[in-house]
């Protein structure tokens, strides 16, 4: 239930920060949110990455094909992020895309620059 919870409270706030940003990019937060929700525990927790994550992760990635997805995308990871709070531990996050095996030009961090 607990983990219902997370991934509720994560769909709203990925759902609220797209919502004016929703005309410049086809992907949608409640898409990455969908696609990154298996994720949570491990993000979170630790352990070993489940393999709906890298489903998500890699499925994710070939969405964010123009600029203006990735740019969509990141800054929905960076609400999400922010939502998470404390409890997200930052190096799993940074390596989740080489531990899925999809290769990215930016690094997966809070301070990433969702402008470039």
């Amino acid at each position: 239930m607990e983990g219902f919870l997370k991934l509720s409270t994560l769909l709203i706030v990925c759902m609220l920060v797209s919502a004016p940003m929703a005309s410049e990019a086809a992907i949608s937060c409640g898409a990455v949110a969908s696609n990154l929700g298996q994720c949570i525990n491990y993000l979170t927790r630790g352990g070993f990455v489940p393999r709906g994550c890298c489903s998500g992760v890699q499925r994710l990635h070939s969405m964010a094909r123009t600029t203006r997805d990735r740019q969509q995308a990141c800054r929905c990871i960076q609400g999400a992020a922010r939502a998470l709070g404390s409890r997200l531990n930052p190096g799993r996050a940074a390596r989740l895309p080489g531990a899925c095996r999809v290769r990215i030009s930016y690094p997966i961090s809070a301070r990433t620059n969702c402008n470039k």
